[in-house]
């Protein structure tokens, strides 16, 4: 039993608490697909009491120090996405990201991007990743953004395999350049999965973000209850997501960039790495990348030539500039060990940025159409300047 489930004011909600530190290094991206006992589960796993886990997590969440915290999905299997960069006028660029960031459900990561040097690609300031439920057309829906924005052209990379995904930032501070695992990174298809009406009931109810309250033992009580099911069903549905990796972790998310309410920062760069590599070489540069600890995100991408061409992109976050370039030069010379030829590569620094789960919901996509007047049988105008890119049909996010 859980003697008392709020937050005394005098429970500490930085993350340099030994305590805090401890949770998250675990609640960030260690709970994987879905358990019955989550905190129960946290706790167990960071050597510490659910009474203890739930106090903190409270005091983190109420604080703002966790910013959401949630059972995340496997966009991949749910919904065609991508990694977009646009093209905007400077004096469109803030309007263009409030757009991005507040007025389309189906953007998640909104971020404003810059190189340390004028180069290819950096006329593209504005990155966004986007999923469009099953059913309708991404390039209809980026024409759309484009001319609610001004955008000049974009961009659409959708990922062809994923290498690396997940978050621990706290577990990842103080991390040695060149810190590796033994064998190289795992190789993600993305593969979309049809869902039942009864799969959507639970994943619509099991999705939506944990409140305070919901910090609790039992959790998934009220869920269940929300989506009409009894528990025992709804676990079921929920398992079977989970078994077709629909279901990604438990997780609680930090601000990536922004101060806390403490006052502290998780991290203070956001770097996305570029590289371009033999073609037919994609898979194998994908997993010597991905085998370094540092990386949240690591994908096989193609920028075309707008991005010279690259193929391989991977994120990584540190709070000091120089030691996150030399994590990126410790991943570079491990290519070069393993024989495989750079033909190009870059850095794109992440500066304002907003991160929102995307809707994947064919229903509320129709009804955000229908809103906006997009008819989704109907042809849209496309922009003069649209960059040509074929028609996506997979893109791993997990959010």
């Amino acid at each position: 039993m859980v003697a008392n489930l709020s937050a005394t004011p005098a429970t500490p909600s930085g993350i340099s608490d030994p305590v805090n530190a401890r949770i998250l290094a675990v609640s960030e991206d260690r709970i994987s697909g879905f358990v019955n006992e989550p905190f129960a589960e946290i706790a167990f796993s960071a050597e510490l009491t659910e009474d203890v886990v739930i106090e903190r997590l409270r005091a983190m969440l109420s604080a703002g120090v966790i910013r959401r915290t949630r059972q995340t999905l496997m966009a991949t299997n749910l919904a065609p996405g991508a990694l977009v960069a646009w093209r905007v006028p400077s004096d469109r660029l803030d309007s263009a990201f409030s757009y991005m960031a507040k007025d389309d459900p189906f953007s998640g990561h909104v971020v404003i991007r810059s190189t340390d040097a004028e180069t290819t690609g950096s006329v593209y300031r504005l990155w966004t990743t986007l999923k469009v439920p099953q059913g309708f057309s991404m390039t209809r829906h980026c024409d759309f953004l484009a001319s609610e924005v001004g955008a000049e052209s974009y961009r659409i990379m959708p990922a062809k395999r994923l290498f690396t995904l997940g978050v621990g930032h706290v577990r990842r501070r103080g991390m040695e350049p060149g810190s590796r695992s033994e064998e190289p990174g795992r190789v993600l298809d993305t593969n979309i999965v049809e869902l039942s009406p009864l799969d959507w009931r639970g994943l619509t109810a099991l999705k939506r973000e944990v409140v305070t309250e919901e910090i609790r033992p039992n959790p998934w009580r009220s869920r269940a209850e929300e989506a009409g099911l009894p528990l025992e069903e709804f676990i079921r549905v929920a398992r079977s997501l989970s078994a077709r990796e629909v279901i990604g972790r438990f997780s609680t998310f930090l601000e990536h960039v922004k101060p806390s309410a403490t006052g502290e920062r998780v991290t203070r760069y956001n770097a996305l790495f570029h590289w371009h590599v033999p073609a037919g070489r994609e898979i194998e540069a994908g997993r010597e990348v991905g085998r370094h600890h540092i990386l949240t995100h690591a994908y096989w991408r193609e920028g075309g030539p707008e991005f010279g061409n690259v193929n391989i992109m991977a994120v990584a976050h540190g709070t000091d500039k120089d030691l996150v370039l030399a994590h990126k030069a410790a991943i570079d010379n491990h290519l070069e060990e393993t024989g495989i030829p750079v033909l190009y590569t870059n850095v794109f620094w992440g500066g304002r940025s907003e991160i929102k789960p995307s809707e994947i919901s064919p229903v509320e996509y129709a009804r955000w159409a229908e809103q906006v007047g997009l008819a989704p049988q109907e042809p849209t105008p496309r922009p003069a300047h649209r960059v040509p890119s074929s028609e996506p049909t997979e893109g791993p996010r997990l959010e």
